[in-house]
């Protein structure tokens, strides 16, 4: 459900509303709809959330998700991978993970789309940097390049196939080259 772009409305009220495919997102009382993956954006999630988690997730450091809900800071936003640190993941009353994930990821990865706006991506990204996201990765398929933002400091651009890719302090067994990354697209 996609609204008039010059009605706004609350967060509270944007939450209440069914999800839909692809994802909504709410940002400056608006609802924007994110753009429908396509090859090889699907390709890069689906590659690089399991490339994460079996570094991370069966040491109980972290885990990746594809396609979360994070709402905080008055956005509600749908990163393409966001990695939460173990003890940041929040639990339900069971125990269990929760539905509702109102707090910035600790990681947030963008795949770049062919008709997405860069522009609201790196938005996005810098939106969860400010909220504590330690650091936001903006993955372009078509330049074959990665943009790593870290908070109050210079955007990195990574496009050599030999270089090394940053990642956060809590997954620095994670050694994932630019090659690595798209040489997914090859297969």
């Amino acid at each position: 459900m996609v609204r008039s772009p010059t009605k706004t409305i609350t967060l509270e009220e944007f939450l209440k509303l069914p999800e839909t495919k692809p994802a909504n997102e709410y940002i400056d009382g608006r609802i924007i709809p994110k753009p429908m993956p396509q090859g090889k954006h699907s390709t890069i999630q689906g590659e690089l959330v399991p490339c994460i988690n079996t570094i991370v997730k069966p040491k109980r450091i972290a885990r990746a998700f594809p396609e979360l809900r994070c709402s905080f800071g008055e956005r509600s936003i749908v990163p393409d991978i966001a990695v939460f640190v173990w003890n940041r993941i929040p639990p339900d009353e069971n125990g269990e993970i929760a539905n509702a994930f109102l707090i910035a990821p600790d990681w947030t990865i963008e795949i770049l789309s062919p008709d997405q706006s860069q522009t609201k991506v790196i938005k996005n990204i810098l939106h969860c940097l400010k909220y504590g996201t330690q650091m936001g990765w903006l993955i372009d398929p078509q330049e074959q390049t990665v943009f790593v933002f870290l908070p109050k400091q210079e955007t990195q651009v990574f496009d050599r196939a030999d270089a090394l890719l940053p990642v956060p302090s809590f997954a620095t067994e994670l050694k994932l080259t630019v090659g690595d990354l798209f040489a997914w697209l090859l297969e």
